[in-house]
């Protein structure tokens, strides 16, 4: 009789459950949820700057160029130094370790860089013993996803939990995913509070003299820092962070500038910047350095768009098919000879560009995996192609006096000009 009974209850209890099954059906989910693991902010900050022994190279990225040296980013991590005072066989000499960097300018020995959203400033005065001056924090990236620790691969989830992650004293230095069941109205509460709500402060502070005579070293055209006489420029999302870097070693944060549009790179022509974005081309007055004043813009379908410019043409390479949206791919050159009112003269099919750059007459692009383009632009309604070197992936370059810098894919060239030629000087290989 007892197990007659005990198999009554057993049959009832399954038939409840089954019922509470039932009910939950469409009610309940199961999810996969990412929780970053962290460590401490000050820390983690204090170990991404050093130097070390010349290492292989990760990821190219941008490259720029101070007296006889040549600093190649290697993307996220730092920047590779190699001596070039022979460029037809330049020699590494150190990588400084630079977690979160993507830029770099220098003046008079001083090189400022970013590092996850930190102004970092170094002493390169002897260059075989690189010595961190001063760091100030959260003095450019005002964005979420600029914070420390977003750089780490994020895993595939259904949403990503950092309630208790404070970017003002955590590091994200990897992540754990576990399945959870929840209701799916908590799914959606919590997914729909995701990067945005996190709590993150950023704060400024610096302080001012004046060197005499002054030397800044040359980026390319994917630069986002800009070093005009006492200022430095810096760019992100939407807006220009400005510094009064009169004192080399106390910078001044001044009042960021915000503009229009998405900003990814900055060039000048005397007091005026020129930003491409990836809707289009913003023009700043910095006559008034520490306060850019918008001038006007020109507008183009969304792509990624570096430019340079070279007396009243603004040369503007577009790249579609990528994250900036967009499938145009081309060159625009514009009339910026009213600044009031930029017009485009020309525009030429391209395969997928990246950087370019001029010397005189002598206009060179960066045409992403169709290689390095060399045109003849003293007629821009005709541009002439003077050369096309194939089979290289090119990303941006920098027209030396003498010589001409290129960063391709883990590889630097150089190349020696001729009349109406180019002639490959060196390929050194950084991996």
């Amino acid at each position: 009789m007892k197990k007659y009974s005990f198999l009554v209850l057993f049959v009832l209890a399954i038939g409840l459950f089954s019922c509470s099954e039932d009910k939950d059906d469409g009610l309940y989910g199961e999810y996969l949820v990412a929780t970053p693991l962290t460590s401490d902010l000050i820390q983690f900050k204090a170990e991404a700057v050093d130097v070390t022994e010349p290492a292989p190279i990760m990821e190219s990225g941008k490259i720029y160029a101070y007296k006889d040296y040549v600093f190649v980013n290697d993307v996220n991590r730092g920047f590779h130094v190699l001596d070039n005072s022979n460029p037809s066989a330049p020699s590494p000499i150190s990588f400084i370790k630079l977690e979160g960097n993507y830029d770099i300018s220098i003046k008079d020995d001083r090189l400022f860089a970013d590092s996850y959203g930190d102004l970092v400033i170094l002493d390169i005065s002897d260059i075989n013993n690189i010595k961190t001056v001063t760091r100030i924090e959260n003095a450019i990236y005002q964005q979420f996803w600029c914070t420390v620790g977003f750089d780490v691969e994020w895993p595939a989830a259904d949403f990503y939990d950092y309630d208790d992650f404070d970017a003002n004293r955590d590091a994200i230095v990897g992540w754990e995913v576990k399945s959870e069941r929840m209701l799916v109205s908590d799914f959606e509460r919590r997914s729909n509070t995701d990067i945005l709500s996190a709590d993150v402060a950023f704060s400024n502070n610096a302080e001012a003299s004046t060197p005499t005579r002054s030397t800044t070293g040359q980026g390319g055209s994917l630069a986002r820092f800009k070093i005009v006489a006492d200022y430095l420029y810096a760019i992100e999302w939407s807006s220009i962070s400005v510094f009064d870097i009169s004192d080399l070693e106390n910078p001044k944060i001044l009042d960021d500038v915000y503009t229009n549009g998405v900003i990814e790179t900055i060039y000048n022509q005397g007091d005026i910047l020129f930003l491409g974005g990836t809707q289009g081309m913003y023009i700043y007055d910095i006559s008034s350095p520490e306060k850019p004043t918008f001038v006007s813009e020109f507008v183009h379908g969304t792509a990624c768009d570096p430019v340079v410019v070279d007396g009243d043409y603004a040369f503007v390479t577009l790249r579609g098919e990528n994250s900036c949206g967009g499938t145009e791919s081309g060159l625009y050159i514009v009339d910026i000879s009213n600044l009031a009112s930029p017009e485009l003269k020309k525009f030429y099919p391209l395969t997928g560009p990246y950087g370019l750059g001029f010397k005189d007459e002598k206009l060179f692009i960066c045409d992403g995996a169709d290689g390095l383009k060399v045109y003849d632009k003293s007629n821009v309604d005709d541009l002439k192609l003077l050369n096309h070197f194939k089979d290289i992936i090119t990303y941006d370059v920098i027209p030396l006096p003498n010589s001409l810098l290129m960063i391709g894919d883990k590889v630097l060239y150089q190349y020696e000009y001729l009349d109406d030629d180019i002639r490959l000087l060196s390929a050194f290989d950084l991996k």
